[in-house]
């Protein structure tokens, strides 16, 4: 499926795409460090940020969380004027996160390799090993450290928790909650309270990805959320539990075309660890 079907590819980018403009491109492996020396595609760094969450939205901690991705992507040689494409295994949640956080920090061409790995094997492409390990750094003779990636902020693309209060009840709005079935009803507690927002309308994550964990076509797509009142005239903020399944549906609806969609940043670990946050949860079906 060629990204160029959906209505705004802006955040996508197919293997057979991916092969066509190589090498002029900053690649980027979000996938474990044992996966990478095993295997990835040729000219890729790696970079593991599955542990760098944030537990409080309000401004001084936000502005700290971006300016350590600023770092760390600029430590990978991200420039805004070359294209990013960062991947996973397949269209995975690390890879979304970190393509949702480059666009917040405002770079104007980052895409997640569709299908991951995964796609970019069956398209008849092959990974590389990582063989032998680096040099030992002399300290005396340290290269200099690459400058932060600075770009324009685009705080549109993001929500704190603030937003996701004045969404509460706003027709405006549409909340999407896309953790699993335990998470959203409260039987699963990964945080001090369980429950959902309310309001919240539940769209499990994956659902918007087929077998091989590509996104689906763009008409099933539309399809899946417009059945569940997500529609193009809403304000969508996508919530998980760290920001990174609802990357994925962030890519999936603006890559639609939907032009307000905002990720909760800080998800539930925030929401569930206050005292201050209203919470439901929903009645068994």
């Amino acid at each position: 499926m060629s990204s160029s079907k959906f209505p705004d590819s802006r955040y996508l980018i197919t293997a057979p795409e991916l092969a066509s403009c190589l090498p002029e491109v900053t690649l980027i492996d979000l996938r474990p460090a044992e996966d990478f020396a095993v295997g990835h595609i040729a000219g890729s760094t790696h970079v593991d940020i599955y542990g760098v969450s944030l537990s409080d939205s309000s401004e001084a901690p936000l502005n700290a969380f971006l300016t350590i991705f600023r770092v760390l992507f600029g430590s990978r040689g991200v420039l805004a004027d070359r294209q990013v494409v960062i991947y996973d295994h397949e269209s995975g949640e690390r890879a979304a996160r970190a393509v949702w956080l480059l666009a917040v920090l405002g770079h104007p061409d980052v895409r997640i390799l569709d299908g991951g790995t995964h796609a970019w094997i069956a398209a008849g492409q092959k990974l590389v090993q990582l063989t032998e390990a680096p040099p030992a750094m002399d300290p005396t003779k340290a290269p200099p450290t690459p400058p932060p990636f600075r770009g324009t902020l685009n705080m549109d693309l993001l929500a704190t928790r603030f937003d996701v209060h004045n969404a509460i009840n706003n027709p405006a709005y549409a909340i999407v909650d896309v953790r699993r079935e335990g998470e959203y009803r409260g039987t699963e507690k990964r945080a001090r309270r369980v429950g959902t927002i309310p309001g919240a309308l539940p769209i499990f994550w994956r659902e918007h990805l087929d077998a091989q964990g590509a996104f689906r076509k763009p008409d099933e797509i539309r399809a899946l959320y417009e059945s569940k009142g997500v529609t193009p005239d809403k304000i969508v903020i996508p919530v998980c539990h760290g920001g990174y399944r609802s990357a994925s549906t962030f890519i999936a609806l603006k890559s639609l075309g939907y032009p307000q969609v905002r990720n909760y940043v800080s998800a539930w670990g925030e929401w569930g660890n206050r005292d201050d946050s209203t919470i439901v949860i929903p009645p068994a079906p």
